[in-house]
């Protein structure tokens, strides 16, 4: 029996503070692989926090939206940035697997960002970078869309791992593309989870016949700067205020038979901690295998271009190098 042991990190970020959530970042890291944790999992841009205020900044021409999203993008890293060493270290001192939900800056100069899944290995490195496909509705005013260049399943000593940001989720073409790669553990990043994420994180598990590690955030009232506030609040609980919750979190396991392994945890920070049994993720497939036996790959197909996207070559002489939204390897 192959059992992996994985941890979930639904404590409050640091807003728009990238050197505190760093050191949040280590120390719960450090504690998770004090219970045995093989693999540390943070929601959705959880580095720097979800940028909810910018569903009530969406106007033209706002001053205070620029105000905001320039000090929002200040405190964005780059996935190679030193910034992030800390968390490498972290990583290869506890001999652990990392997966960190974070605001991804292109470069050190660029002014777009990425909704970004960085995985990062037991030695620090990096083992796979995905960057979600489509933002949201408003949350296209904050990022970039990605390519597919990360969405992959990556083999690891303690399984084949995947992942999705938020809504992607409701991306059937993108769900088969890892499906098809025999993913044994999702990573299923999200802000929140009201019940249509947490339909949506065990649909996927049901579908693939894998675990989903589905991570939320919990942030309080007093967790976000007071200036920025009344923006952040905005299209949250209409009772956040009087309840002093943002986020309630609701993070949880789900086994590849679609169920809750245990209660999910809501209103209160913590570290969830689950066994997988992996061999699961096979014997679930006896029945249905929708990137196999049950894919009728004779009448439908799907192609993936997974190169990466550049929006500019820049060519000096023989010399070919690439602009500023250069995915690095």
């Amino acid at each position: 029996m192959s059992v992996t042991r994985v941890a979930i990190v639904q404590k409050p970020t640091a807003v728009l503070d990238l050197a505190e959530g760093v050191r949040r970042a280590v120390g719960h890291i450090e504690d998770c692989a004090a219970q045995g944790a093989q693999l540390v999992v943070f929601p959705e841009s959880w580095l720097t926090g979800y940028p909810s205020w910018v569903f009530g900044m969406a106007g033209w021409d706002d001053a205070n939206a620029r105000l905001w999203y320039r000090r929002f993008v200040d405190q964005c890293p780059t996935q190679d940035s030193t910034e992030l060493q800390p968390i490498r270290e972290a990583a290869n001192a506890a001999g652990v697997l990392v997966s960190l939900g974070f605001n991804e800056r292109a470069d050190a100069r660029a002014g777009s960002v990425f909704n970004s899944i960085l995985l990062i290995g037991d030695t620090g490195q990096t083992l796979n970078l995905h960057r979600k496909l489509t933002p949201t509705h408003t949350e296209r005013n904050i990022w970039a869309q990605g390519d597919a260049a990360g969405l992959r399943v990556v083999s690891t000593n303690i399984g084949e791992i995947g992942g999705l940001v938020c809504w992607e989720h409701w991306h059937p073409l993108a769900r088969q593309a890892l499906h098809a790669q025999n993913e044994q553990i999702h990573l299923a990043l999200w802000p929140d989870m009201p019940e249509a994420h947490a339909l949506a994180a065990r649909h996927y598990a049901f579908e693939g016949r894998c675990f989903v590690a589905a991570a939320a955030h919990y942030l309080t009232v007093d967790d976000v700067p007071e200036e920025l506030l009344e923006g952040y609040a905005t299209g949250l609980d209409p009772n956040c205020r009087a309840s002093n919750v943002l986020f309630r979190g609701g993070s949880g396991f789900v086994g590849p038979n679609g169920e809750w392994l245990k209660p999910q945890l809501f209103d209160e920070p913590g570290l969830i901690i689950a066994d997988l049994d992996l061999g699961e993720t096979v014997g679930y497939k006896h029945d249905l295998d929708v990137a196999g036996h049950y894919s009728r790959n004779d009448i439908f197909q799907l192609s993936v271009d997974r190169a990466p996207r550049r929006s500019v070559n820049l060519s000096d002489g023989a010399e070919t190098r690439p602009g500023s939204s250069e995915r690095a390897s």
